[in-house]
């Protein structure tokens, strides 16, 4: 996969603005979200449960840290890791998709899924960059992956601007996909 590394210019809005209309989105929607992050290392998954009423939508998650934990949890495809790295769009894909399948329970397929995979340094990481980052999405719809952004400054501002990237994204489909249903 050759792809050109895309500058995205950040909001202004903050983390909590974000998750919340997110939350406020799922709710209405009667929709739940599970998440798998890796350089985020649970940042999103606090973000989403800042919000009050965040229970009711937010089902839980992973922090994939560790490439087996990709593998043995979210069902990343080991030729996939051999092959590109865990700082891949497929890879952040699959976490997304793993997501939702692992906050299923009793029946209660979870709605949407999160992935996040990136370098946030301090060294690169499989010939990737200091701030490559993946996002992927998830829904029962399907599945897609945005990257390679290429967030700069410090280690945590890479992550900062994950989490925000990260649910701008969703906050965006779910938006999509009622102005499609309406």
């Amino acid at each position: 996969m050759t792809s050109e590394i895309k500058y995205i210019e950040q909001t202004h809005e903050s983390v909590f603005d974000i998750a919340s209309d997110v939350i406020q989105m799922l709710l209405q929607a009667g929709e739940t979200v599970g998440v798998a992050e890796s350089l985020t290392a649970g940042s999103v998954m606090a973000a989403l449960t800042s919000v009050p009423g965040a229970s009711a939508a937010f089902r839980g998650g992973v922090v994939s840290y560790a490439t087996p934990l990709k593998q043995l949890l979210l069902n990343v495809d080991a030729g996939l890791i051999a092959k590109e790295g865990v700082i891949h769009a497929d890879v952040a894909t699959q976490m997304a998709e793993g997501a939702r399948k692992i906050t299923t329970f009793d029946g209660s397929l979870t709605t949407w899924g999160i992935g996040t995979t990136g370098v946030a340094g301090p060294a690169t990481q499989y010939g990737k960059p200091v701030g490559t980052v993946f996002i992927g999405i998830a829904s029962p719809k399907g599945s897609q992956a945005w990257g390679p952004f290429l967030f700069s400054g410090s280690r945590e501002r890479i992550r900062e601007a994950t989490v925000v990237e990260a649910l701008s994204r969703l906050r965006k489909a779910l938006a999509d996909r009622q102005v499609v249903e309406q």
